[in-house]
């Protein structure tokens, strides 16, 4: 046939996941497909068990103020570095704050 061209790997492979990507974002199971789930810290329960106002949880570990509060109020979510972070502040927060001062 003159004008029909074959599809390439690439878009082949493309296409596949671009349908596995779809049925993972409805809910479903994908065969093969690893899922990564990271557990999002509580900042504000982890700053309140230390008694810290949001100002001073951010000097003291280095985090932007505003990033303490667009975690607190959910409009953005630790990513998994972030998240360590934190996890590392709640069982340690003397030793952390230390390393990070100096």
């Amino acid at each position: 046939m003159k004008g029909v061209r074959k599809m390439s790997k690439f878009g082949r492979e493309l296409i596949e996941s671009m349908t596995q990507a779809a049925r993972h974002a409805q809910g479903r199971k994908v065969p093969g497909m690893r899922v990564t789930t990271v557990e999002v810290p509580d900042v504000k329960a982890i700053r309140r068990t230390l008694r810290m106002s949001q100002h001073r949880f951010a000097v003291s570990y280095r985090i932007p103020l505003s990033t303490i509060k667009n975690w607190e109020q959910k409009r953005r979510v630790p990513d998994a570095p972030a998240a360590a972070y934190l996890r590392a502040i709640a069982r340690r927060p003397k030793e952390v704050m230390e390393a990070v001062t100096g």
